[in-house]
C-alpha cells in the first residue's frame, strides 16, 4: 500500500482492556480499530453510518483480510491510515495501522464492503457523492 494514496488518518490510543495476557493488543481488537477509522472517515466525508442507516442504506463488510506485522501494547498511540477504491459494486478500503512512537506498521487490512439499499444489494452509487474526491 503506497503511503501517498492515503486520504484519511485517525489517531487512537490502546486501552488496557484491549490487551491479552501477553501484554499485547488482542488480534480481534485490530478489526475494531479498522472499523472505527472507517466510521470516522464516513463522518469526515460528510455523512455517518447512522445517517445512511436512517435512509435505508447499509454499508456492510463482506470480506476482510488482516495481516499482523508488529504488536501494539497498552498506552501505545497509533494512527490508522486508509484509502478507498471502487471495484465493481464494492468499495474496498485499504487500511494500515502504524505505531506512532516509531512509525512501524502493525497491521494491514483489505476490507471489501457492499451497500444494501432498502434490503437489496445495490451498486453503491449512494456513496459516490461522499467518496468521489477520494476514489
Amino acid at each position: 500500500m503506497a503511503e501517498n494514496k492515503y486520504c484519511f488518518e485517525y489517531e487512537m490510543k490502546v486501552r488496557d482492556y484491549e490487551c491479552d495476557m501477553q501484554g499485547i493488543v488482542n488480534n480481534a481488537n485490530y478489526q475494531h480499530y479498522f472499523e472505527h477509522a472507517r466510521h470516522e472517515f464516513l463522518q469526515w466525508a460528510g455523512t455517518s453510518f447512522t445517517d445512511l442507516r436512517n435512509n435505508g442504506i447499509e454499508p456492510v463488510v463482506n470480506r476482510i483480510e488482516i495481516d499482523y506485522k508488529n504488536s501494539l501494547h497498552s498506552q501505545d498511540w497509533f494512527i490508522c491510515k486508509l484509502y478507498v477504491r471502487k471495484e465493481g459494486i464494492k468499495f474496498v478500503f485499504y487500511q494500515d495501522i502504524y505505531r506512532k512512537s516509531d512509525d512501524k506498521i502493525c497491521a494491514k487490512a483489505r476490507v471489501e464492503t457492499v451497500c444494501i439499499n432498502n434490503g437489496k444489494l445495490s451498486r453503491g452509487e449512494e456513496l459516490i457523492p461522499f467518496f468521489k474526491d477520494y476514489l
